[in-house]
């Protein structure tokens, strides 16, 4: 459990297409076996500590005739962004992704001095 103090907790929030493959047949769209596609994401401030970060699926476009599989994660967490990383395999085909993110941690206040 990641305790929080007091009233210094900061949300960030946000959403993108990952991609578009379809549109100029990309390899999430034409592709077979293990794919992954890795997304830096920055956050609007700066958190002190690596915020607890949730990702998840906002729109999926899949292929009807194909398995429907997909791995979305939230890694490389740091004060400032993460990367934001999708992975599917075997012979599932995606035309597009859009993911949606959270960021819940502490912020600095306006008593908080950086000496150093």
């Amino acid at each position: 459990m990641q305790r929080l103090r007091h009233h210094l907790i900061g949300l960030d929030r946000g959403s993108s297409i990952l991609f578009s493959d379809y549109e100029h047949d990309g390899p999430m769209w034409t592709g077979t076996g293990p794919r992954e596609l890795r997304t830096p994401i920055r956050f609007s401030g700066r958190f002190r500590a690596p915020p607890v970060v949730y990702v998840s699926i906002d729109m999926w476009d899949f292929d009807r005739g194909t398995n429907q599989r997909g791995d979305i994660q939230a890694e490389s967490v740091t004060c400032e962004g993460f990367e934001l990383v999708f992975r599917t395999w075997g012979d599932t085909r995606i035309a597009r992704i859009r993911a949606a993110w959270q960021a819940l941690g502490e912020v600095a206040g306006e008593d908080d001095w950086d000496l150093y």
